[in-house]
C-alpha cells in the first residue's frame, strides 16, 4: 500500500511537524471522500441489496470500514466504524473456542475494543478488509458475479476467465473466512510477488482491492463485461422476466391473517421463478431459504414453521410472488431479495446450474447472531 509522506526538502524542521499533520489530515479526508463515492456508486442495486456488502479505506494504523447492517448508499464520512489496525490483527492470535457461538461472541467483544469511535459495530468483515494491502476495499454481491459464484461449474470457469483472481470455495463468513483468507492471501502473495487484486467467494460475492478509485472502477468493470459476455454467449438473459398479474388484495389479507405478527406487511410482484434453496446468505438473511409454497392454511403454516424454526419471508401464489414481515422494509427486502435470488439461479445455467449452500452452511447463517443484529438494523 502506498503511503504518501508528502514534501520535506526545503522545509524549515520547526514548521515540518505541523505541515506533515496538514498533509495527513487532507489526504485522510480525500480517502474518506473518495470511499463514501465509492459506497454509493458500488451501493446501488445491480451491486448489493439492504445492508449487503461492505467497503473500507485504511492508512498504516487506522482502519475506516462500513458498520455492520447498514447501506452503502446511506454511508457518510462521519459514519464509518474506526479501528485500530494493530488491535484488529490481534484477533488472528486469539485462541478460540471450537462452539461456533462461544466463539463468534468472543470475536464480536474482541473487535468491539479495537473501534475507537462511535459509529456503531463494524462488519463483520472488518478483519479482512484489514489483511488486504491496498488502500481501499469494495466487497459486493452483484447477481451478475453470484451467477457465476453459485454455479456447480463458476470455479473452474472463473479460473479461467480470472486467472489472476483468488477463488475460495464456501466458508463461513466473518472470523473464520478472515483466517482461512489470511493465509490464502499470504500463499498469493509468496506466489505473484503481491496481493490479489480480486477475491471470488462460492455462494458469497466479490472483493476488489486496489489503491485508487479508478483501479476498483477498472477492475469491477473488467469482471461485469467478462460475465456479460458469457451469458450472452449461453444465450441466457441478464434480466428477470416477471409475469404481468393482476393484484391481489384478498391473497395479501389471507397470508396476514395465516402468518399473523409475521406478516404485518405484505409486498407483491407479478410470477417469477423463486430459487427453491440457499444459495448466499444475504439470501437467507433476508428471504430466508425456502419460500413457501404450500396452501395458504394455518396447518400448512404451521408445518413450515415446525420445519425451519421460523415463519417464511417469500410466499408463491398462483399468480403472484409475495414478500412478508413485521416491518415494509423487511418486506420489500424479502421480495428484492427473492428476485435476486431468481436472477442468480437463472445466470447460473450459464455455468452448469445452481450450486446450493449445504444445509451446515444454512443452519450456521440462521443461527448466528451477527445476522440477526444485521437484518435488525435493517428493519
Amino acid at each position: 500500500m502506498n503511503i504518501d509522506k508528502g514534501p520535506t526538502k526545503g522545509i524549515n524542521p520547526d514548521s515540518l511537524p505541523k505541515m506533515l499533520y496538514t498533509v495527513r489530515t487532507k489526504k485522510l479526508m480525500d480517502d474518506l471522500k473518495t470511499i463514501v463515492e465509492l459506497s454509493h456508486e458500488f451501493g446501488t442495486p445491480n451491486y448489493v441489496k439492504g445492508g449487503g456488502g461492505n467497503t473500507s479505506v485504511k492508512n498504516e494504523t487506522t482502519l475506516w470500514v462500513k458498520p455492520s447492517g447498514t447501506t452503502l448508499g446511506g454511508l457518510t464520512e462521519a459514519t464509518f466504524v474506526t479501528l485500530n489496525r494493530n488491535k484488529v490483527n490481534e484477533l488472528f492470535e486469539v485462541e478460540t473456542p471450537a462452539q461456533p457461538a462461544a466463539r463468534e461472541e468472543l470475536v464480536k467483544n474482541f473487535m468491539a475494543e479495537a473501534v475507537e469511535n462511535e459509529a456503531g459495530r463494524p462488519s463483520v468483515e472488518a478483519p479482512l478488509h484489514n489483511i488486504l494491502d491496498t488502500r481501499f476495499v469494495v466487497h459486493t454481491h452483484p447477481f451478475l458475479v453470484n451467477g457465476l459464484t453459485c454455479a456447480k461449474n463458476g470455479e473452474a470457469t472463473a479460473k479461467q476467465l480470472f486467472p489472476d483472481a483468488l477463488w475460495v470455495e464456501y466458508i463461513d463468513a466473518g472470523y473464520t473466512l478472515s483466517v482461512e483468507l489470511k493465509g490464502r492471501i499470504e500463499q498469493y502473495t509468496r506466489e505473484h510477488g503481491k496481493g490479489p487484486k480480486i477475491i471470488l467467494l462460492k455462494n458469497h460475492g466479490i472483493f476488489v482491492a486496489a489503491d485508487t478509485a479508478d483501479e476498483i472502477r477498472s477492475l469491477y468493470a473488467g469482471v461485469m463485461d467478462a460475465v456479460k459476455r458469457e451469458y450472452e454467449k449461453a444465450g441466457i438473459q441478464t434480466g428477470l422476466e416477471i409475469a404481468e398479474a393482476e393484484t391481489a388484495p384478498e391473497i395479501e389479507e389471507q397470508i396476514q391473517q395465516v402468518f399473523g405478527a409475521d406478516a404485518q406487511h405484505v409486498v407483491s410482484s407479478g410470477m417469477f421463478a423463486c430459487v427453491p434453496g440457499p444459495i448466499t446468505p444475504d439470501h437467507l438473511v433476508y428471504a430466508r431459504a425456502f419460500p413457501f409454497t404450500d396452501e395458504l392454511t394455518g396447518e400448512a403454516a404451521a408445518n413450515y414453521k415446525t420445519r425451519h424454526g421460523f415463519s417464511p419471508k417469500v410466499v408463491v401464489g398462483t399468480n403472484r410472488v409475495f414478500g412478508i414481515g413485521t416491518t415494509l422494509n423487511n418486506a420489500q427486502l424479502a421480495l428484492e431479495l427473492a428476485q435476486d435470488g431468481a436472477q442468480v439461479m437463472q445466470l447460473a445455467g450459464a455455468f452448469g446450474g445452481i450450486d446450493y449452500m449445504t444445509d451446515r452452511a444454512r443452519e450456521f447463517i440462521e443461527n448466528w447472531e451477527v445476522e440477526s443484529y444485521r437484518q435488525s438494523v435493517a428493519s
